[in-house]
């Protein structure tokens, strides 16, 4: 299973990113995206479980919406009103026959 994320970069703060998610050798059904701030411990932002379990961090709801193609196995997280604490490294993960996985990262900085 490989997971590819893209999209990260500098955006000033209420600016938006799309950062993306390739998958390969895994379905998309239970898939997510996490993020790790410089000296904290890593979070999860958003999870899309099956048809229409999606849940999201307090942090982020009515800001970052995640999504998925099936067919593309790609995996979406939608980010507006970016803020400066958004800064972080992204990673999404995909859960597969009882195993966790995880993608590269891609780094957000959001500048104030």
């Amino acid at each position: 299973v490989q997971l590819q994320a893209s999209g990260g970069g500098l955006v000033q703060a209420r600016g938006s990113l799309r950062l993306s998610c390739a998958v390969s050798g895994a379905s998309v059904t239970h898939v997510g995206w996490s993020r790790q701030a410089p000296g904290k411990e890593r979070e999860s932002v958003a999870r899309m479980v099956g048809v229409s379990d999606i849940t999201y961090a307090d942090s982020v709801k009515g800001r970052f919406t995640i999504s998925r193609d099936i067919g593309k196995r790609t995996v979406s997280l939608q980010m507006n009103s970016l803020k400066p604490e958004d800064t972080a490294i992204y990673y999404c993960s995909v859960h597969n026959r009882g195993y966790d996985y995880w993608g590269q990262g891609t780094l957000v900085t959001v500048s104030s």
